[in-house]
């Protein structure tokens, strides 16, 4: 409990007054929420669970009931459906309606450990106002459910670590399982389930977050930016109801992981993913980050970059759990109130603001996995802009060497992850060193200005090279037109395009932006990026990106390009 009073005492020090909104947002929406899925409820009044989970963003239809369990438990000002009948007589249809699904076999789902919770925190919060069948049948169902759980998270817990690799699951995934599981022990009384999570859910707070404050997936080494939000939930669960004081540290080193690996406009830095390209702006685990002054400035600035009109069920779900969760106090800024910041990991990957400008670095290394849920770690840097958003994007994929930052070809072999790196974060520019086969690049970025960035790739030969290629991954719009120096003028489609260096000239325009550089460049689109969910190539034209590339020459060489704003 000390540290916990010295945690706390540290961020109220910092603490700049800040006009607080939440959690009048997140009652806003589920209020919101709440009234469009009753609505059409009463509309389809035979329609199935099946039915309603067909349906675009309602795949986990669960979500809603809690959002209508909060709704009317939850005692606050800004919350004006507590108590209100007609909050209560929603959800027990909405329940009624999962009851119906289970007792007929048809609540059969993957990840049914993400609508368990759903269901489970809904009848913590409503049993007392369940009559005594419902809520005997409601009981039934979910300790079935949860019990399930229990062998799964008995027979990992000692594993050597809580990585894919040993846990033949995701670390998220281990990780809500358990505290699912911690959470029923507690609501049905089951010190066995109370235990056994909290052993993996302490394992998780003490020893297997990195130092940086993530929870990588497929290795301890390096992040999984998007579903590590997953994990940071289930240990601000855990925290909510075991106080265990390591839970509270590893949501601090979580909270200022996620601060500054956030673009502007809240969605999750994807050069330092090694599983998804994009990762919308999330609303998992806004509770745990609010013990922190400056994780609420954080959770509000997640919050006021989510669209209403793109809401899914989940994540209304999951800003149910927030308003639950949220602790109320002072707030103090964020990286992104800032004009300028700098952040290094411990690992070789970092991350600068400086006016409108961010830039990503990555060196993060990871052994190749034939697994499809793990893409190759093969894209060093990213660029993104405040007002024109991402233009060179880090995202990673696999099994596509062509948007590789390099790929070099030895014999019959393309080599496109570099064998090792090192990063240097300066005040006068950053530095990535990246070592391959026959040569090893140093990448500088001196600090970006008002309006350009430059990168300066510097080549140096080990040995004869072979054919090595140099890509940059630009975003480019589909329907907006794409400018050459050459003369050309194109309005970007679903058509292929192929530009040789006569085709582009000294420099290319886009969507608000000019790249120059005196070296030879080549230019594919659409090129359609690897989909792990699919296990084959994206076919969404807005994924799509541009391959813009050059074949270095056979001895040591510079390149450099200069972004800048129109």
């Amino acid at each position: 409990m000390k540290t916990i009073r010295f945690l706390l005492a540290c961020c109220l020090a910092c603490t700049t007054a800040l006009a607080a909104e939440l959690p009048k947002i997140y009652f806003e929406r589920m209020d919101a929420g709440l009234d469009r899925v009753t609505a059409h409820l009463k509309s389809t009044p035979q329609a199935r669970l099946q039915d309603l989970e067909s349906r675009p963003g309602w795949r986990h239809f669960p979500s809603i009931l809690l959002v209508a369990a909060v709704l009317y438990a939850k005692d606050h000002p800004d919350n004006p459906r507590h108590g209100d009948p007609k909050t209560l007589e929603a959800a027990v249809k909405i329940g009624d309606l999962l009851l119906t699904a289970s007792e007929s076999g048809a609540y059969d789902r993957l990840d049914h450990h993400r609508d368990t919770y759903m269901w489970l925190e809904s009848f913590r919060l409503l049993r007392d106002d369940l009559d005594e069948s419902r809520r005997a049948r409601w009981h039934r169902a979910l300790i079935a459910y949860v019990k399930a759980l229990a062998p799964e998270v008995e027979k990992r817990k000692d594993h050597p670590r809580y990585n894919s690799p040993y846990l033949i699951t995701s670390p998220n995934h281990y990780s809500l399982w358990s505290s699912t599981l911690h959470l029923g022990g507690i609501v049905f009384e089951r010190d066995d389930w109370k235990a056994l999570g909290a052993y993996v859910m302490h394992r998780f707070a003490s020893e297997e977050q990195s130092p940086d404050g993530f929870w990588g997936e497929h290795t301890h080494a390096a992040p999984t930016t998007g579903y590590d939000y997953l994990t940071s939930s289930a240990v601000a669960l855990y925290w909510e109801h075991s106080r265990d004081p390591a839970a509270l540290e590893a949501l601090r080193r979580s909270t200022d992981f996620h601060k500054y690996y956030t673009y502007p406009d809240g969605t999750p830095v994807e050069t330092i993913n090694d599983r998804n390209r994009h990762w919308a702006v999330s609303m998992w685990g806004h509770f745990g980050f609010s013990n922190f002054p400056d994780g609420r400035r954080y959770a509000e600035f997640l919050v006021n970059n989510y669209a209403d009109g793109r809401m899914s069920l989940e994540a209304l779900g999951r800003m149910a759990q927030d308003a639950l969760y949220y602790h109320e106090g002072p707030q103090a800024p964020t990286p992104q109130d800032q004009n300028s910041y700098v952040h290094q990991m411990t690992v070789p990957a970092g991350i600068r603001k400086a006016g409108s400008w961010v830039v990503c670095l990555s060196g993060l290394i990871s052994t190749p996995t034939f697994s499809r849920f793990y893409l190759d770690r093969q894209s060093v840097i990213s660029v993104y802009h405040e007002k024109l958003g991402m233009i060179i994007s880090g995202a990673n994929s696999k099994r596509q060497p062509e948007l590789a930052t390099f790929a070099e070809t030895m014999e019959d072999t393309v080599s496109h992850m570099p064998m090792s790196s090192r990063l240097d974060m300066e005040p006068d520019g950053d530095r990535l060193a990246l070592a391959f086969n026959k040569f090893f690049s140093l990448l500088n970025v001196p600090p970006p200005s008002d309006d350009e960035v430059r990168l300066q790739f510097d080549i140096n030969r080990k040995g004869t090279m072979q054919p090595t290629r140099l890509t940059l991954q630009l975003v480019l719009k589909n329907g907006d037109i794409l400018e050459t120096a050459a003369g050309k003028r194109i309005t970007l489609g679903t058509n292929e395009i192929h530009l040789k260096p006569g085709d582009i000239g000294a420099w290319i325009r886009h969507n608000g932006w000019e790249l120059k550089t005196e070296s030879p460049m080549s230019l594919k689109w659409p090129v359609y990026p690897f989909y792990p969910y699919s296990n084959s190539p994206t076919k969404d034209i807005e994924q799509a990106v541009g391959a813009y590339s050059t074949d270095l020459e056979p001895r040591s060489q510079q390149i450099e390009f200069m972004l800048k704003t129109l």
